[in-house]
């Protein structure tokens, strides 16, 4: 079955709720990273810039490239937890980016702060998936009915992207029940 890719309407306040909950999301295990890479900002300054944009500020140049920084950290992490940590914060400022397309693909920028996060917990806790299940179930208390709503614009996680995946697709479903 192939995918819808005509348009969403997608506001800049949706975005800025969009930001703001994966920002909530990255945040709790930014010290994982710091443990691991404790001179490195670069994910911390991809939160911060997701939270400035939410708050009101502009999506531009900035917020790219603290998104790209933190990516660039995340490769760079001593330990997975600290690298996925990383890669939570990147997701974060790269919320701001979701794409008015309705495919699946792109709830991955809607919810890849919070599968991101849920993984590097679990990896922290000894590779335990209760840990990251609760991280998800955190996170599904924590978004807004305007995440919600902007969530069900778009075709349901797709299917693969390993452990991350999985945690993503429970996070999806977690948010589209009643």
């Amino acid at each position: 079955m192939a995918e819808d890719e005509s348009g969403i309407a997608l506001s800049k306040q949706d975005l800025r709720e969009v930001t703001a909950f994966a920002a909530a999301c990255a945040e709790p295990v930014l010290d994982l990273f710091e443990a691991d890479q404790p001179d490195d900002a670069r994910p911390r300054d991809a939160v911060r810039a997701a939270w400035e944009f939410a708050r009101g500020g502009e999506r531009g140049k900035s917020l790219r490239d603290t998104a790209w920084a933190a990516l660039k950290a995340a490769k760079g992490a001593d330990t997975a937890a600290a690298s996925e940590a990383a890669r939570a914060a990147m997701a974060a400022a790269g919320a701001a980016y979701v794409h008015p397309l309705a495919k699946a693909t792109q709830v991955k920028h809607i919810l890849g702060a919070g599968a991101h996060a849920a993984r590097a917990a679990e990896l922290a806790a000894g590779h335990d998936p209760a840990v990251g299940a609760e991280h998800v179930d955190r996170a599904v208390r924590r978004a807004t009915p305007g995440v919600v709503e902007v969530l069900k614009r778009f075709p349901a996680a797709p299917d693969g992207g390993g452990r991350v995946g999985a945690l993503t697709r429970m996070l999806d479903a977690g948010l589209r029940s009643p």
